[in-house]
């Protein structure tokens, strides 16, 4: 991948500008294992996202259940 396709990705992925550019940053002077960690760490963060909402559905889903359960 190029630097500007990383950019793009963290973008799409609704990164903040600022952590999109450190990742570009890595790319350009070729930092491979910093931007590996960096984008390790990206991942670590949107997999909490992935949590809380999981959680978020689970709530929703018992809240579901127990309204059909008592009509």
């Amino acid at each position: 991948m190029d630097t500007e396709d990383i950019v793009e990705c963290l973008r799409h992925l609704g990164f903040e500008d600022e952590k999109c550019i450190q990742a570009g940053k890595y790319k350009k002077v070729e930092q491979n294992e910093e931007l590996l960690g960096f984008l390790r760490k990206c991942r670590c963060t949107l997999m909490d996202e992935m949590h809380e909402s999981q959680r978020k559905v689970d709530c929703m889903d018992l809240m579901i259940h127990r309204l059909e359960k008592n009509s």
